[in-house]
Order: structure tokens, then C-alpha cells, then sequence
């Protein structure tokens, strides 16, 4: 049985505990403001409180007044001081997979040399295969209906198959580091085809990788039943990959990593955190929720070019009339990013032709008038005008969706492409010999005697 009872608590035992909790739990919301408190870790503007320093990665989504005030500016992504819109000109006037690169580029802090990405390639390929019997005893033994949770637990298990999993010297940390970002597309294969078997009752079917294929190629080998796929189709997985390596040190998943990093635990043990982190809807799990808001627009709108149509059923979703009633319209805003968010824009462009080509104009173009849209419906809804972009989660969906991807599977390969920089966030909190990261929490719970328990009522 794949549920067991065990797990069972009657309803009349939750409703008590539910019941007690309620009755002794709860903080007034205005007392963050009157203590100072800055809840997420935000400022009062919404800028993020500054808690460290890093080389790694640089996020700009507005320039300061003379004052020290946030002014909306064109969003900016930096990978070790690269413009990521350098990057992609290079991918695609030079027709190169780039990914390979930027993991060298995020680890070490320089681009390679030829000579150096060949060899670095051929390591990466080397050890995409996992110790022997670790897919039966671990992923296909204990299947999972999630595979982020599978892949976190298949991290965490690959402590054991090394033996010096606790050495946090450099060059340790990157000879983990190196084995996970080869491996983690292995265990997401693992994981799915496991879960399709157990859970869904299909056949599963594995596939060895394939030498000389680049990372995206190697997902999309092993993936496909047929192992078939055009180099468009691989290009566009690649790019979207270089998008989503990196994001600075201040995203829920890379601070996940330093916050856990900071208390001199293992490297397996600090990335399976931020895999867990990256699950979350508010986080990785978001471009999951842009897919499915996406179908709900297009069962309820007869004509996207419309804009009254769309307008209305935006205004429905914001009234929590439509959709997951949380009134949120997926893919739009972002916590740094105002104008413009730079990896949005980037597949925004990208996407366009394999989406016209293979059948989704209608839900590309659905996309377009969201990001359009959503603003000036907001504005009258609300009263008040509000500078809002699409953010990348609003077209990466889209892009796992043409390439055939299962829904299951669009959180991890967003987590096969973070894992660059979670390491790299990593290596800098290890080596630079930082403080254990103890943020405080006021206590405004009050106090109580103890009363003996014949006492109680």
C-alpha cells in the first residue's frame, strides 16, 4: 500500500488539535510595524534587507534617488559580472549549448578556454551514471508521487556512497558539487519513470546516456521514449537552463543554501534543502501555476486577441472568481525585478517560433496579452497604479510544454539548472568562513505558570 493507515489521524482528533491551536496562537499583524520588524526579510519599500556579500551573481531591478529610494529601471542579470543577455547573443549567433559553460563560469569565476570547457564537458558526462544499485535501492525501491521530494532524498542518500561527505575543504566541495550537477538529471529520470510505473500504472523505460551530448540533450535523450529530438528543441531547453541557473544570494532557494551552509553541514545536506526550498509554489512551483491558470484562461476566453475578453476574465481571477482563489495572477510581478525581468524577455523572444511552428500560437499569444494586460487591470481594480512585469516563470511552462515535458517535471528541471549556482553559493559561504546565519525573532507570546497536570482543565 503506498499510503499506509499509519499516516491517518481521525477527523475528530484534528479538529481538537485544530481547535486548541487557534484558541492559544495568534500574533497581531500590526505589531511587525510597531517593532520594527521586517517580515520576510524585506524593507518597508520592499527592497530586500541586506544580509551578505557575493561575487556570484548580481540581480538589478532599480536604480536608487539621490535620497537612497528605489526608481524602476530595466531589469538586469548578472552572472559573475556577464550581462545573461551577452550570454544567450552567443548561444544563438554562434548556434553553442551554453549551459556547460555557465556552470564552469558560476563555479570558478571566469569563463573557460576551449581547451578547458571540452575537458570540463567530458568530466560532466562522466559522471552522470550513479553508484551501482543506487537507482534500485534508492529511488526505485521508495517511489515517490513527487519527484522534487524523490530527487531531495536522492541527494541526501548519495552521502552514503561517498566517504568523505563531511570534508568541506575546496576541493572537495567542488568534486561534489561536479558529481551533483551531473547526476541530478539521472535522479529526476529515475524518479519519474518510478513513479509512472508505481503510481500511474505505465511502463517505465530507461535509457543510458549517450556520449558528447550536452546537458539538454541528455535530458531530452533520456526522457523521450524514442530518445529523438530536433537541435532546436535541445537549444531552447539549453537556454532556458542558462536563464535559470542562477539568481543571486537573496532567493528563497540560494539563501536556503547558505543559511544551511553556514552551520558547517555537508554539501548533501545543504542541497537537498534548497531543493525543497525550489518546490514550493511561491517559488520553482510557480511556472506549474502559470500553466494552469493558462488553461483556465483559454477554456473561458473565446478570442485572446481580444483585450475586453481578456480583461474580464483577469478581473475575474483577481476578484477570486476564477482560478485557485488566491486572486494572484501567476507569472506577473516580481520582488527585485520592476520594468522588466530580463530571463522573461529572453524566452519571451526564444520561444516565439517553436511555439508558431508546433501548434501553441494561441497559448504563446495568451501569454503576450497577460503580460500586457494584467497592469492596467490591476490599476482599475485597485485604484492605483502599480509597476508590474512578467517574471520567468510566466514563459518557462510554455517552453517545457512545447518540448513535450510532463507538468511533474518543469519544478525539476528548473531545480537541474539552479543547482550551478545553489553550489556555487555554497563554495563562497564555506570558504569565505562566515558566521552561522541566526536572524532574531521578538517573542510577543506572553508568559504562564506551569500547573500541574491534575490541575489542568
Amino acid at each position: 500500500m503506498l499510503y499506509p493507515n499509519v499516516q491517518n489521524i481521525s477527523d475528530a482528533q484534528k479538529e481538537q488539535l485544530r481547535e486548541e491551536y487557534y484558541k492559544h496562537n495568534h500574533i497581531d499583524p500590526e505589531l511587525a510595524k510597531k517593532l520594527g520588524v521586517k517580515r520576510g526579510l524585506r524593507n518597508a519599500d520592499g527592497t530586500g534587507v541586506l544580509a551578505g556579500l557575493t561575487n556570484i551573481c548580481d540581480v538589478i531591478g532599480y536604480d536608487t534617488d539621490e535620497n537612497g529610494n528605489p526608481v524602476p529601471a530595466e531589469g538586469r542579470l548578472l552572472y559573475r559580472g556577464i550581462d545573461v543577455n551577452d550570454i544567450i547573443k552567443e548561444s544563438v549567433n554562434h548556434d553553442r549549448f551554453l549551459y556547460e559553460e555557465i556552470v564552469w563560469l558560476l563555479l570558478t569565476g571566469q569563463l573557460p578556454s576551449e581547451t578547458q570547457i571540452a575537458a570540463f564537458k567530458t568530466l560532466l558526462e562522466e559522471h552522470r551514471e550513479l553508484p551501482e544499485g543506487f537507482a534500485v535501492t534508492q529511488i526505485m525501491a521508495t517511489p515517490s508521487p513527487n519527484i522534487m521530494n524523490k530527487i531531495s532524498r536522492s541527494v541526501l542518500a548519495m552521502y552514503s556512497y561517498d566517504k568523505n561527505a563531511d570534508d568541506t575543504s575546496l576541493d572537495n566541495l567542488i568534486k561534489q558539487s561536479i558529481n551533483l550537477i551531473a547526476q541530478m538529471p539521472t535522479f529526476m529520470i529515475y524518479a519519474y519513470q518510478t513513479k509512472l510505473h508505481a503510481y500511474d500504472h505505465q511502463s517505465q523505460y530507461f535509457h543510458y546516456p549517450i556520449p558528447g551530448q550536452s546537458m539538454a540533450e541528455h535530458i531530452l535523450s533520456t526522457y523521450r521514449p524514442d530518445q529523438k529530438f530536433t537541435h532546436e528543441e535541445a537549444k531552447l531547453l539549453d537556454l532556458c537552463m542558462v536563464v535559470q541557473a542562477e539568481h543571486g544570494g537573496g532567493n528563497n532557494s540560494a539563501f536556503t543554501t547558505r543559511v544551511v551552509s553556514s552551520s558547517g553541514t555537508d554539501t548533501y545536506s545543504a542541497i537537498s534543502a534548497a531543493i525543497s526550498s525550489l518546490k514550493g509554489p511561491r517559488h520553482g512551483g510557480a511556472n506549474l501555476a502559470v500553466i494552469h491558470q493558462l488553461d483556465m484562461i483559454l477554456e473561458n476566453v473565446n478570442d485572446v486577441e481580444d483585450d475586453e475578453q481578456m480583461k474580464e476574465v483577469l478581473r475575474k481571477i483577481m476578484r477570486k472568481e476564477l482560478g485557485d482563489g488566491n486572486g494572484l495572477v501567476y507569472g506577473m510581478g516580481h520582488a527585485i525585478y520592476t520594468l522588466s525581468d530580463p530571463r522573461a524577455q529572453i524566452l519571451r523572444t526564444n520561444v516565439k517560433k517553436l511555439a508558431e511552428e508546433k501548434g501553441y500560437e494561441r497559448e504563446y499569444r495568451a501569454l503576450r496579452q497577460i503580460e500586457k494586460l494584467t497592469p492596467t487591470v490591476f490599476e482599475e481594480m485597485k485604484g492605483k497604479k502599480k509597476i508590474m512585469c512578467a517574471n520567468v516563470d510566466l514563459y518557462s511552462g510554455l517552453v517545457y510544454r512545447i518540448l513535450g515535458i510532463s507538468e511533474e517535471l518543469f519544478t525539476p528541471i528548473f531545480a537541474i539548472s539552479r543547482v550551478a549556482g545553489w553550489c556555487a553559493h555554497r563554495i563562497e559561504e564555506v570558504t569565505g568562513k562566515n558566521r552561522i546565519i541566526r536572524p532574531a525573532y521578538k517573542y510577543v507570546g506572553g508568559t504562564q505558570e506551569y500547573i500541574p497536570l491534575e490541575d489542568r482543565r
